[in-house]
């Protein structure tokens, strides 16, 4: 596989399409006593052989008193997102663990903060703000200033000789320890003065080769309409990618399965049976489990779990690569995000010491086209199984998912992790509905300027050029034809082999300008398995 797909591919995360109603979905982990489900439970357990019984998911067991205890949601760092993708002359709004925050950068002390988004006034989204002349973060609504320590400075409406009002802790807006490590802005979710000095006992996880000189890392960005826990095992899932992504990258593929043969006349034929997608075993074994996470290994390396947003490769060596010095490797780095009970946030990164050349001619917005298309091929499917699961209570997910392939290792390891330390809950830091949001139409869980474009540099100003290059030609057309006019008109004399090039030029450009234009929309329409 050359790097350049390799640069454009990215792991799993999901969609797809079936009719689906727009009725909000519960998260209680109990079953309902619906016959639907009594029923399908008969069905499976008519099916299954005893051989695959006895394959059902393996539970680890409750950690006893003495054990490791619960996840706690609110002790861990939390990517806020790509510095790339920041600028440093505006705030930037954001929702993560349920929590509304703002990042912006503090120019007096050269570092990024984040703050609650919230005015103490009257609680206005300070990411709606600005950076004012001084530095500071002025909420746009009464134009009160805060410094990077959440201070207020000046309140334009109390008296200059008045009691100093902006010094009232009531005048104060929580402000959040921060970190910028691996080029990825870094948040802790506690801001009472005891953890303002957490980064000292406590570093978020740490990819020695995003930071590596001869690396080069590409990040990407997107929300999503499915939750965490959905995210996290999807993107744990390897077998899913020749089909959910059919088209779009191919899944790992193993170099034999010998169970797969046929014979002629007692001569052992390795003839495997394989379907157009190319799918087959994949085998994966956890090495290592525990409360932090888990370390899966496979034939090219291995995989690993830090709980609870990162998951990264070993790193692959290019073996078909010609050998030098230095062995070439590329890597996957993911960053699951909960936002909201049914709602995810995807950070990637993709560190490569090859190819590296590529990145001073290749635009991150062109790898971006590719890697959203691969996040819409499965978007309404995970959608809809997260609902399904939500409906039956995630403490029946090992009960009502049959998984008995070595490739689901993963999977079963992170919903083993999920049930056991965390009850299948995430630990939101501030009070959230007991249920999933209602069904948005195919348009709304699609899109990909909300959900990614605004919240990317690259895509923005790709966007931004694009129009104004369509417009350019559209505007280019309509004068070349005015020409034509105005020689019509008057007693400027054309050939007809002029003529032909004016129409010529004038055609071209409204045919590039519509090109440009299907371009810029196919990028935000549906996306149809059917076909690929």
């Amino acid at each position: 596989m050359d790097p350049l797909s390799l640069h454009l591919q990215l792991p799993r995360a999901g969609r797809h399409s079936l009719p689906f109603t727009a009725t909000a979905a519960p998260l209680s982990s109990r079953r309902p006593t619906a016959t639907v489900l009594a029923a399908g439970r008969r069905r499976r357990g008519a099916r299954l052989s005893v051989p695959a019984v006895a394959a059902e998911t393996p539970r680890t067991e409750d950690p006893s008193p003495s054990g490791e205890g619960a996840f706690d949601w609110l002790d861990h760092w939390y990517p806020f997102a790509p510095v790339c993708d920041l600028d440093p002359g505006a705030p930037h709004g954001k929702t993560v663990l349920g929590l509304s925050i703002v990042a912006w950068y503090d120019r007096g002390a050269g570092e990024w903060r984040v703050f609650d988004d919230a005015c103490p006034h009257r609680l206005a989204p300070l990411s709606e703000g600005r950076i004012d002349g001084k530095g500071r973060l002025q909420c746009v609504y009464h134009g009160w200033c805060f410094d990077g320590a959440g201070a207020c400075k000046f309140i334009p409406q109390a008296p200059a000789l008045g009691p100093p009002v902006h010094k009232n802790s009531k005048a104060c807006v929580a402000s959040y320890p921060t970190v910028v490590q691996n080029k990825v802005l870094w948040f802790y979710p506690r801001a009472e003065p005891e953890h303002r000095d957490v980064l000292q006992r406590k570093r978020p996880p740490y990819i020695k080769e995003i930071d590596d000189p001869s690396f080069v890392t590409a990040f990407g960005i997107r929300d999503l309409f499915y939750g965490y826990d959905i995210l996290a095992e999807n993107l744990m899932d390897p077998s899913h990618v020749p089909y959910a992504h059919k088209g779009l990258i191919g899944g790992p593929r193993n170099t034999e399965d010998p169970g797969r043969y046929s014979c002629n006349e007692g001569v052992r034929l390795f003839t495997v049976e394989r379907d157009k997608e190319g799918g087959g075993p994949i085998k994966l074994k956890i090495e290592e489990a525990s409360m932090a996470g888990f370390l899966s290994a496979w034939e090219r390396g291995s995989w690993r779990f830090v709980a609870p947003c990162t998951f990264y490769s070993s790193g692959t060596s290019m073996q078909a690569m010609p050998c030098h010095a230095m062995t070439p490797r590329f890597m996957l780095v993911v960053f699951c995000v909960p936002v909201a009970p049914g709602r995810s946030r995807l950070i990637w990164a993709f560190p490569r010491n090859f190819g590296v050349w590529l990145d001073l001619i290749i635009p991150r917005w062109l790898y971006h086209v590719r890697q959203n298309r691969v996040l819409d091929s499965d978007a309404y499917i995970l959608h809809v199984e997260e609902r399904k699961f939500a409906a039956s209570g995630l403490d029946n997910w090992h009960n009502d998912c049959f998984v008995p392939a070595s490739s689901d290792t993963m999977v079963v390891a992170f919903r083993n992790w999920f049930r056991k330390y965390c009850k299948n809950r995430v630990g939101w830091a501030t009070p959230q509905p007991d249920q999933l949001p209602p069904t948005p139409n195919r348009d709304t869980l699609l899109e990909r300027y909300w959900s990614h474009v605004v919240q990317c540099t690259s895509c923005s100003a790709a966007l931004k050029a694009m129009r104004a290059l369509e417009v350019a030609l559209q505007d280019a057309s309509v004068a070349v034809v005015g020409v034509l006019a105005v020689a019509k008109e008057t007693t400027l004399v054309m050939s007809a082999a002029q003529r032909a090039v004016v129409v010529s030029a004038a055609v071209l450009c409204f045919a590039a300008s519509r090109w440009l234009s299907n371009f810029i929309e196919k990028n935000f329409q549906d996306y149809s398995h059917a076909y690929k």
